[in-house]
């Protein structure tokens, strides 16, 4: 199983897990296994179209996927996925 580390601002929807061990072999599937496992989350990390919203930054192993093969990026059972909302403000 992959981790997915979540940040405050996200684990409330999670039932306040900081982490959540997931099933998958690619970034999106692991996004997919979450939400099926915490379906609060999939609001908050999915677009009307089931892609992930635009302002949610997705680290494989402290990389950004964008720059990798995005959420087709391949996972291995112990790599880690952060999930980082943008935050705007002034």
């Amino acid at each position: 199983m992959s981790r997915i580390v979540l940040p405050a601002i996200l684990s409330a929807d999670a039932g306040g897990a900081k982490s959540v061990d997931v099933d998958g072999r690619t970034v999106g599937a692991l996004v997919d296994d979450l939400v099926a496992r915490h379906p609060a989350l999939g609001d908050r990390l999915r677009d009307a179209d089931g892609g992930l919203h635009r302002f949610v930054n997705v680290y494989l192993n402290g990389e950004d996927v964008r720059y990798l093969a995005g959420l087709d990026t391949r996972v291995d059972a112990d790599d880690e996925v952060r999930l980082l909302p943008a935050i705007a403000g002034g």
